[in-house]
């Protein structure tokens, strides 16, 4: 649910006009960022809003029935078509490349897919983006299995650059100082992940990963090669989230966030 607040901040710059050659996403920023492409500022918020006490869109009744937290076929082929319409024609029509990090179940190794189209199958590979493991079954496409992107590439700035992308914008949704902490239950997760000990290696290193991923952004920050849009303060919202007026608390610190960039982003991307 953090975010939310990177939905914020991307609004404004919609709103804006501010336009990119691309974007790439992971997990919550893959099912939210998608929202560029298409051009729908508040969409994010609207539908968050609408369905937090669903049980439709996040329960655990969806979680014992179906073994996925957020219900796959509600949110990712129900919602966008009949409740909060997901503007195909214009996905389509914008030129921004829009991609995905996923993880492989097999190698735990990531998995960089462009989404073009913004159907059914685009979709699948949205959910698998965001499928973390125990809360989530891995999606199974092109004789794979997927999984969180978060799980082995949170922040993809390396690969972006690897792809020509010169000039970069990335949102974050911890302050910046930030450090990972070792993750919490890890030995509850090396039960359920018995059988795929790789995934818990990489998991159980996580912090260790994500940490050298920040330095790298800071890094990069420093050298005036990318802008880094940080929260000022912590967000305190938890994985789930059944409170609109929490939701919209996050997502307005991310608006106020992105008018605090917006001439800075503006300048960057002009020079």
């Amino acid at each position: 649910m953090r975010g939310l607040f990177s939905a914020g901040v991307m609004d404004v710059l919609l709103e804006n006009n501010v336009e990119f050659d691309g974007a790439i996403g992971v997990s919550a920023g893959a099912t939210f960022g998608c929202n560029y492409k298409s051009k729908q500022p508040g969409r994010v918020i609207r539908y968050n809003k609408r369905f937090a006490k669903d049980p439709r869109y996040c329960s655990f009744t969806s979680l014992l029935t179906t073994g996925n937290l957020y219900n796959a076929n509600f949110c990712y082929h129900v919602l966008p078509v009949k409740y909060d319409i997901f503007d195909l024609e214009t996905y389509r029509k914008n030129p921004m490349e829009f991609w995905v990090v996923t993880t492989d179940v097999d190698t735990v190794e990531p998995v960089y897919h462009r989404l073009d189209n913004g159907d059914d199958l685009d979709m699948e590979w949205l959910r698998a983006s965001a499928s973390l493991p125990i809360a989530a079954q891995a999606v199974e496409l092109d004789g794979h299995r997927y999984m969180d992107g978060g799980i082995s590439d949170s922040l993809p700035l390396p690969f972006f650059e690897s792809q020509g992308y010169d000039k970069n914008v990335v949102i974050l949704t911890q302050p910046k100082g930030y450090v990972k902490p070792v993750q919490k239950a890890l030995g509850i997760t090396k039960v359920l992940l018995h059988d795929n000990p790789d995934m818990y290696a990489r998991l159980e290193n996580r912090h260790n990963e994500y940490n050298e991923q920040l330095a790298y952004i800071t890094k990069r920050e420093e050298e005036g090669a990318i802008v880094a849009i940080y929260p000022e303060d912590s967000l305190d919202i938890g994985f789930i989230a059944h409170d609109p007026a929490d939701m919209q608390r996050v997502y307005e610190m991310g608006r106020a966030t992105g008018e605090k960039y917006l001439s800075r982003v503006q300048e960057y991307l002009a020079s």
